[in-house]
């Protein structure tokens, strides 16, 4: 697949970019070449291949689900500048 002038034009005001007049040919052949390399990639026969997330067989080790620290909710609204019914009261930033 090859593009040209309009097709650069169309997907760069699709990703709001600005492209030079000048650049348009440059990416025209780099976009039309990765597109050229995604059909070849297309064509190659893939079946019997298992599908993977990573390639290696890597597990996250995963701790026990236990809890760790004390709730320490009073101590913190304690030493808050202002708190109110169990919230905590900052100033607004957004009219």
């Amino acid at each position: 697949m090859s593009l040209n002038k309009s097709d650069v034009e169309k997907i760069a005001q699709l990703a709001r970019l600005q492209i030079a007049e000048a650049d348009i040919p440059h990416y025209a052949t780099s976009l039309s070449n990765i597109l050229h390399l995604v059909e070849q990639m297309g064509a190659v026969d893939t079946t019997g291949v298992e599908i993977m997330a990573h390639p290696l067989d890597a597990r996250q080790r995963l701790r026990p689900d236990e809890v760790t620290e004390t709730d320490q909710r009073t101590l913190f609204q304690s030493i808050a500048p202002h708190v109110e019914a169990g919230l905590y009261l900052v100033p607004k930033v957004i009219e």
